[in-house]
């Protein structure tokens, strides 16, 4: 199924956290640092209702994908496929190269996104900054690396290309 159209992905605000703090911990993902990075969260909304989320912490010229959940009713109708998506175009846009990320239930649904498992010795010592990666995140957690293309150029016949 595909994303409900009513539903809208936007920047999370402060009053969307009294949301998105029980989404996570009724999906069983870390809590630790995310309310800190906020700012870089997308959620999905159905009204005045937050169906799923996602984040984006920046650390240079890396990012790390983290808190991608969607509510029980909205789940297998595409809100997290569109999360992710609109993630990734924010992290192009932000001139993010290299997004990374940790999980103990989707390695098998991130490589649609080109995401792919790395060792967790090649990730940064930026990513070290990340209460992701300090603890809150189990050490048997998969970690995936994606290599975002250049930025999108606009041609002289008025077309583009990545």
């Amino acid at each position: 199924m595909t994303l409900d159209p009513t539903s809208a992905i936007r920047p999370a605000t402060a009053r969307d956290w009294a949301e998105i703090d029980p989404l996570l911990r009724a999906r069983a993902l870390p809590t630790d640092g995310a309310r800190e990075h906020q700012a870089g969260f997308l959620v999905a909304a159905d009204g005045s209702s937050v169906t799923g989320c996602i984040g984006l912490e920046r650390y240079g010229s890396v990012g790390l994908l983290r808190s991608l959940a969607v509510t029980e009713q909205s789940s297998g109708r595409g809100v997290g496929t569109a999360l992710v998506r609109a993630l990734l175009t924010r992290a192009r846009a932000m001139g993010i190269e290299t997004l990374y990320l940790l999980t103990t239930t989707a390695a098998d649904y991130f490589p649609r996104f080109g995401f792919e498992p790395v060792p967790r010795t090649a990730l940064p010592a930026s990513l070290s900054a990340s209460e992701e990666l300090r603890g809150a995140c189990p050490a048997s957690a998969v970690a995936m690396r994606l290599t975002l293309p250049g930025q999108e150029v606009v041609g002289a016949r008025g077309g583009s290309s990545a």
